[in-house]
């Protein structure tokens, strides 16, 4: 399913009016949505939390990255996953404005690189260090791209520099991008099946590290200097020239939510979960066709002592 649609009708399906208990605001606090089924858990978990408390909760699909002109100006309220992997500039920027404000980890790690199946590596001599694609580009070579090799992005608006990447280090792949989380996955399958060549995004956490035989690509080590400086790295002339970041995932939202809703401030400020937990829920929906409100109301009846903390 498109994960826009995806967030779509679970915008339609939890906008159900709750009984309101003596909460400090009764407007809506309007928690975005996203294109991945990761996403929507966590969202999905923190506002049912917080309607578990009494408050008023909207959900808004939103772009990942053009949330902020939403989160700055108070239209939209909370972020649930901002990725210190491909986020974090996006997030440095609007809180400089003082119209954001970071609500600290959600605890998971985020990795976000490119992944190769094993079946590759023997195509491939040399890898996973990033040096053995210069030589190998046309072991990932589609009809469309060859001679070139063909890497799958994810959808365009989650950023991740790619096109300059390929670039700046001269590498001979032509950057195609997914349209969907779905359909990204969906070619993961299909070559795995096949043992076609396939060079593609794939992040953590998430259940296709498990699902699936392979490794991460192993660029030169990031610098928040690699990306800003041409004369940093291995390039002189260019950015980019380095691997992604990794680091936690972390809560963002409008300056005015402490202030309006403190206590649900606290609450998100307070929301935790691991890498493993969200993975397995990731399966549940993706693989195993479960609902996102569903696998959901699972992880609250479980761990209601846990999120039962977090409005105190």
């Amino acid at each position: 399913m498109h994960r826009h649609r995806l967030a779509l009708t679970l915008c339609a399906a939890l906008m159900g009016s709750s009984a309101l208990a003596e909460v400090e605001s009764t407007d809506p606090i309007k928690l975005t949505l996203h294109d991945w089924s990761g996403q929507l858990i966590t969202t999905t978990i923190m506002g049912e939390v917080l309607k578990k408390a009494g408050y008023n909760v909207e959900y808004v699909p939103a772009d990942y990255l053009a949330q902020f002109a939403g989160l700055k100006t108070g239209d939209l309220h909370v972020a649930m996953e901002m990725w210190e992997t491909t986020g974090r500039e996006a997030m440095d920027e609007a809180i400089a404005t003082g119209n954001v404000v970071n609500f600290g980890e959600t605890g998971m790690r985020a990795i976000e690189e490119w992944w190769y199946p094993a079946y590759m590596a023997e195509r491939c001599p040399g890898l996973p260090n990033w040096d053995a694609l210069k030589d190998c580009a046309e072991a990932f070579a589609t009809p469309e791209t060859a001679p070139k090799g063909r890497y799958l992005g994810g959808p365009v608006t989650w950023g991740g520099f790619d096109e300059e990447r390929v670039e700046a280090l001269g590498l001979d792949f032509e950057v195609v991008h997914a349209g969907t989380d779905a359909a990204l996955f969906a070619e993961l399958e299909s070559a795995y099946q096949r043992q076609d060549p396939i060079l593609l995004w794939i992040y953590a956490p998430h259940w296709s590290t498990t699902k699936y035989k392979g490794d991460w690509v192993q660029f030169p080590p990031y610098s928040k200097e690699c990306y800003e400086d041409p004369s940093v790295g291995i390039n002189p002339e260019a950015a980019y020239d380095c691997g992604k970041p990794t680091g936690p995932i972390w809560k963002v939202g409008w300056k005015g939510v402490a202030e309006k809703w403190p206590g649900a401030a606290k609450a998100i400020e307070a929301f935790h979960i691991t890498n493993d937990e969200m993975s397995a829920m990731i399966g549940k929906v993706d693989l195993d066709g479960g609902k996102i409100e569903d696998v959901v109301a699972e992880w609250m009846t479980v761990n209601e002592p846990t999120w039962s903390g977090w409005i105190k």
